[in-house]
Protein backbone atom coordinates (compact mmCIF):
# COMPACT_ATOMS: atom_id res chain seq x y z
CA UNK A 1 0.00 0.00 0.00
CA UNK A 2 1.56 3.21 -1.13
CA UNK A 3 2.16 5.85 1.54
CA UNK A 4 1.44 9.81 1.41
CA UNK A 5 4.77 11.69 1.25
CA UNK A 6 3.12 15.35 1.55
CA UNK A 7 -0.57 16.18 2.38
CA UNK A 8 -1.58 20.00 1.83
CA UNK A 9 -4.14 21.76 -0.55
CA UNK A 10 -4.81 23.02 -4.22
CA UNK A 11 -5.03 26.35 -3.94
CA UNK A 12 -7.67 27.26 -6.68
CA UNK A 13 -9.19 30.69 -6.98
CA UNK A 14 -10.91 31.25 -3.11
CA UNK A 15 -11.42 27.52 -3.40
CA UNK A 16 -9.10 24.73 -1.23
CA UNK A 17 -8.84 21.22 -2.30
CA UNK A 18 -7.70 18.96 0.52
CA UNK A 19 -5.35 16.74 -0.92
CA UNK A 20 -2.36 13.76 -0.35
CA UNK A 21 0.10 13.05 -2.28
CA UNK A 22 1.49 9.63 -3.59
CA UNK A 23 4.33 8.42 -5.59
CA UNK A 24 2.71 7.58 -8.88
CA UNK A 25 6.06 5.28 -10.17
CA UNK A 26 7.96 2.62 -8.32
CA UNK A 27 11.55 2.58 -10.36
CA UNK A 28 12.42 -1.41 -10.50
CA UNK A 29 15.90 -1.09 -10.81
CA UNK A 30 18.20 -4.02 -10.02
CA UNK A 31 20.83 -2.24 -7.45
CA UNK A 32 24.07 -3.46 -7.04
CA UNK A 33 26.57 -3.32 -4.16
CA UNK A 34 30.62 -3.19 -4.59
CA UNK A 35 32.47 -6.08 -3.53
CA UNK A 36 35.83 -6.82 -3.08
CA UNK A 37 36.77 -10.09 -5.67
CA UNK A 38 38.90 -11.54 -3.33
CA UNK A 39 36.71 -11.67 -0.10
CA UNK A 40 33.23 -11.13 -1.22
CA UNK A 41 33.12 -8.33 1.54
CA UNK A 42 31.48 -5.08 1.63
CA UNK A 43 33.22 -1.94 0.39
CA UNK A 44 32.97 0.97 2.12
CA UNK A 45 33.55 4.31 0.78
CA UNK A 46 35.56 6.80 3.29
CA UNK A 47 34.97 10.70 2.96
CA UNK A 48 39.05 12.19 3.16
CA UNK A 49 40.48 15.04 1.70
CA UNK A 50 42.23 15.48 -1.45
CA UNK A 51 45.26 17.37 0.18
CA UNK A 52 46.17 15.50 3.55
CA UNK A 53 44.76 11.99 2.93
CA UNK A 54 43.25 11.73 6.51
CA UNK A 55 39.37 11.08 6.75
CA UNK A 56 37.18 13.64 7.63
CA UNK A 57 34.20 14.24 9.76
CA UNK A 58 30.86 14.77 8.59
CA UNK A 59 30.48 17.70 10.27
CA UNK A 60 33.65 19.25 9.13
CA UNK A 61 31.81 18.81 5.31
CA UNK A 62 30.65 21.68 3.41
CA UNK A 63 28.88 22.37 -0.12
CA UNK A 64 31.42 23.70 -2.49
CA UNK A 65 30.47 24.74 -6.12
CA UNK A 66 33.61 24.76 -8.74
CA UNK A 67 34.48 28.23 -10.41
CA UNK A 68 37.44 26.70 -12.14
CA UNK A 69 39.69 24.41 -11.87
CA UNK A 70 40.67 23.41 -8.13
CA UNK A 71 38.76 26.43 -7.06
CA UNK A 72 35.46 26.21 -5.20
CA UNK A 73 32.74 28.52 -3.38
CA UNK A 74 32.28 26.80 -0.56
CA UNK A 75 28.70 27.22 0.88
CA UNK A 76 27.62 26.87 4.67
CA UNK A 77 24.13 24.63 5.38
CA UNK A 78 22.86 27.14 7.28
CA UNK A 79 23.54 29.74 4.10
CA UNK A 80 21.59 27.51 1.89
CA UNK A 81 18.90 26.80 4.39
CA UNK A 82 17.90 31.03 4.44
CA UNK A 83 17.50 30.42 0.56
CA UNK A 84 15.25 27.66 0.87
CA UNK A 85 11.46 28.70 -0.23
CA UNK A 86 9.16 28.75 2.21
CA UNK A 87 7.83 24.96 3.04
CA UNK A 88 3.42 25.96 2.16
CA UNK A 89 1.24 23.74 2.63
CA UNK A 90 -0.38 24.15 -1.19
CA UNK A 91 -0.28 23.27 -4.68
CA UNK A 92 -0.84 27.56 -6.07
CA UNK A 93 -2.58 27.11 -9.28
CA UNK A 94 -1.00 29.62 -11.73
CA UNK A 95 -2.09 29.19 -15.35
CA UNK A 96 -4.30 26.68 -17.49
CA UNK A 97 -2.78 25.45 -20.86
CA UNK A 98 -3.90 22.76 -23.41
CA UNK A 99 -1.82 19.75 -22.41
CA UNK A 100 -0.84 19.31 -26.11
CA UNK A 101 1.33 22.54 -25.89
CA UNK A 102 3.70 20.88 -23.72
CA UNK A 103 6.18 19.07 -24.30
CA UNK A 104 6.78 15.61 -22.93
CA UNK A 105 10.42 17.01 -22.57
CA UNK A 106 9.30 19.07 -20.15
CA UNK A 107 7.50 16.10 -17.66
CA UNK A 108 9.82 14.87 -14.94
CA UNK A 109 8.37 12.51 -12.38
CA UNK A 110 4.85 11.72 -11.32
CA UNK A 111 2.90 11.99 -8.41
CA UNK A 112 -1.43 10.70 -7.39
CA UNK A 113 -3.29 13.18 -5.72
CA UNK A 114 -5.60 12.06 -3.74
CA UNK A 115 -8.59 14.06 -1.81
CA UNK A 116 -7.89 14.78 2.02
CA UNK A 117 -10.76 14.45 4.54
CA UNK A 118 -13.23 16.90 3.77
CA UNK A 119 -11.68 17.60 0.52
CA UNK A 120 -13.78 14.98 -1.85
CA UNK A 121 -16.39 16.80 -3.39
CA UNK A 122 -14.38 19.80 -4.00
CA UNK A 123 -11.69 17.42 -5.48
CA UNK A 124 -14.36 15.68 -7.91
CA UNK A 125 -15.72 18.78 -9.09
CA UNK A 126 -12.13 19.92 -10.02
CA UNK A 127 -11.37 16.37 -11.42
CA UNK A 128 -14.75 16.54 -13.62
CA UNK A 129 -14.36 20.42 -14.70
CA UNK A 130 -10.65 20.02 -16.15
CA UNK A 131 -12.35 16.94 -18.03
CA UNK A 132 -14.62 19.04 -19.61
CA UNK A 133 -12.20 22.08 -20.38
CA UNK A 134 -9.47 19.53 -21.38
CA UNK A 135 -7.06 21.67 -20.19
CA UNK A 136 -3.64 21.29 -18.14
CA UNK A 137 -3.00 23.25 -14.31
CA UNK A 138 -0.12 24.98 -13.73
CA UNK A 139 0.99 25.28 -10.33
CA UNK A 140 4.00 25.54 -8.17
CA UNK A 141 4.79 23.16 -5.42
CA UNK A 142 7.24 23.07 -2.67
CA UNK A 143 8.22 19.86 -1.80
CA UNK A 144 11.12 18.63 0.14
CA UNK A 145 12.33 22.01 0.30
CA UNK A 146 12.49 22.44 -3.31
CA UNK A 147 10.37 24.97 -5.24
CA UNK A 148 8.67 22.68 -8.28
CA UNK A 149 6.91 23.92 -11.52
CA UNK A 150 4.13 20.67 -11.71
CA UNK A 151 1.27 20.54 -14.44
CA UNK A 152 -1.98 19.21 -12.73
CA UNK A 153 -4.04 17.27 -15.01
CA UNK A 154 -7.00 14.73 -14.58
CA UNK A 155 -6.32 10.77 -15.47
CA UNK A 156 -9.55 8.40 -15.07
CA UNK A 157 -10.85 8.97 -11.44
CA UNK A 158 -7.78 10.90 -9.90
CA UNK A 159 -5.58 14.33 -10.23
CA UNK A 160 -1.85 13.81 -11.39
CA UNK A 161 0.30 15.95 -10.68
CA UNK A 162 4.06 16.15 -13.23
CA UNK A 163 7.02 17.66 -11.98
CA UNK A 164 8.22 19.74 -14.64
CA UNK A 165 12.00 20.98 -15.67
CA UNK A 166 12.43 24.14 -16.06
CA UNK A 167 12.86 25.44 -20.19
CA UNK A 168 16.22 26.46 -19.35
CA UNK A 169 16.69 22.83 -18.52
CA UNK A 170 15.61 21.83 -21.43
CA UNK A 171 18.09 21.40 -24.36
CA UNK A 172 17.17 23.30 -27.59
CA UNK A 173 17.48 21.17 -30.72
CA UNK A 174 19.36 23.85 -32.35
CA UNK A 175 22.01 22.84 -30.29
CA UNK A 176 22.41 19.67 -31.22
CA UNK A 177 24.76 19.02 -34.27
CA UNK A 178 24.31 16.58 -37.00
CA UNK A 179 20.72 16.68 -37.42
CA UNK A 180 19.82 16.26 -41.37
CA UNK A 181 19.09 19.81 -43.42
CA UNK A 182 18.43 20.02 -47.45
CA UNK A 183 18.13 16.39 -47.21
CA UNK A 184 16.05 15.17 -50.59
CA UNK A 185 13.67 12.26 -49.77
CA UNK A 186 11.42 10.82 -52.90
CA UNK A 187 7.73 10.49 -52.66
CA UNK A 188 7.95 6.69 -53.15
CA UNK A 189 10.71 6.45 -50.06
CA UNK A 190 8.03 8.53 -47.91
CA UNK A 191 4.91 6.30 -49.11
CA UNK A 192 6.45 3.11 -48.14
CA UNK A 193 8.06 4.53 -44.99
CA UNK A 194 4.53 5.41 -43.82
CA UNK A 195 2.96 2.35 -44.93
CA UNK A 196 5.49 0.65 -43.17
CA UNK A 197 4.42 2.74 -39.76
CA UNK A 198 0.66 2.25 -40.68
CA UNK A 199 1.42 -1.46 -40.40
CA UNK A 200 2.91 -1.45 -37.23
CA UNK A 201 0.31 1.21 -35.34
CA UNK A 202 -1.74 0.21 -32.65
CA UNK A 203 -3.37 1.40 -29.13
CA UNK A 204 -0.52 1.88 -26.67
CA UNK A 205 -0.83 -0.89 -23.75
CA UNK A 206 1.94 -0.74 -21.57
CA UNK A 207 0.95 -4.01 -19.95
CA UNK A 208 2.57 -5.93 -23.48
CA UNK A 209 5.86 -4.03 -22.73
CA UNK A 210 8.81 -5.71 -20.50
CA UNK A 211 11.95 -5.00 -19.35
CA UNK A 212 13.89 -7.86 -20.55
CA UNK A 213 17.20 -7.18 -19.78
CA UNK A 214 16.09 -6.71 -16.18
CA UNK A 215 14.70 -10.22 -15.90
CA UNK A 216 17.58 -11.63 -17.26
CA UNK A 217 19.80 -9.74 -14.86
CA UNK A 218 17.39 -11.40 -11.69
CA UNK A 219 17.48 -14.62 -13.39
CA UNK A 220 21.40 -14.95 -13.23
CA UNK A 221 21.34 -13.90 -9.66
CA UNK A 222 18.84 -16.05 -8.82
CA UNK A 223 20.54 -19.11 -11.02
CA UNK A 224 24.34 -18.12 -9.17
CA UNK A 225 22.61 -17.99 -5.95
CA UNK A 226 21.49 -21.53 -6.31
CA UNK A 227 25.20 -22.40 -7.02
CA UNK A 228 24.13 -23.15 -10.85
CA UNK A 229 26.98 -22.99 -13.54
CA UNK A 230 26.34 -19.92 -15.87
CA UNK A 231 26.97 -20.17 -19.24
CA UNK A 232 27.82 -17.06 -21.12
CA UNK A 233 25.92 -16.27 -24.31
CA UNK A 234 27.63 -15.54 -27.87
CA UNK A 235 27.74 -11.36 -28.39
CA UNK A 236 25.02 -10.26 -30.13
CA UNK A 237 25.64 -9.64 -33.50
CA UNK A 238 26.13 -5.88 -34.89
CA UNK A 239 22.89 -4.92 -37.02
CA UNK A 240 24.27 -4.54 -40.55
CA UNK A 241 24.20 -0.85 -42.01
CA UNK A 242 21.74 0.20 -44.19
CA UNK A 243 23.04 0.45 -47.56
CA UNK A 244 20.07 0.84 -49.85
CA UNK A 245 17.17 2.95 -48.40
CA UNK A 246 14.20 1.75 -50.57
CA UNK A 247 15.34 -2.47 -50.61
CA UNK A 248 15.14 -1.47 -46.88
CA UNK A 249 11.85 -0.20 -46.61
CA UNK A 250 10.62 -2.63 -48.56
CA UNK A 251 11.94 -5.78 -46.91
CA UNK A 252 10.64 -4.58 -43.51
CA UNK A 253 7.08 -3.82 -44.95
CA UNK A 254 6.78 -7.11 -46.39
CA UNK A 255 8.27 -8.84 -43.24
CA UNK A 256 5.61 -7.07 -41.64
CA UNK A 257 2.97 -8.25 -43.64
CA UNK A 258 4.06 -11.72 -44.00
CA UNK A 259 3.79 -12.10 -40.51
CA UNK A 260 0.18 -10.59 -40.13
CA UNK A 261 -0.93 -13.06 -42.86
CA UNK A 262 0.17 -15.84 -41.38
CA UNK A 263 -1.63 -15.21 -38.03
CA UNK A 264 1.30 -14.30 -35.70
CA UNK A 265 0.29 -10.95 -35.79
CA UNK A 266 1.48 -9.09 -31.97
CA UNK A 267 -1.97 -10.35 -29.23
CA UNK A 268 -3.86 -7.75 -28.65
CA UNK A 269 -5.07 -6.95 -24.79
CA UNK A 270 -7.90 -3.91 -25.72
CA UNK A 271 -9.82 -3.62 -22.97
CA UNK A 272 -13.55 -3.35 -24.40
Amino acid sequence: MPRSIWSGAISFGLVNVPVKLFSAVSPKDVRFHQLEASTGARIRQKRVSSQSGDEVAFEEIVKGYEIGPDQYVAIAPEELEALDPKATKSIDIEDFVNLEQIDPLYFERAYYLVPDKGGAKAYALLLEAMKESGMVAIARLVLRTKQYLVALRPLGDALVVETLYYDDEVIDEDELEGLPHDVEISDRELKIARQLIESLATEFEPERYRDEYREKVLELIEKKAEGQEIVLQPAAEEPAKVVDLMAALEASLAAVKEEKDGGEARPSKRKK
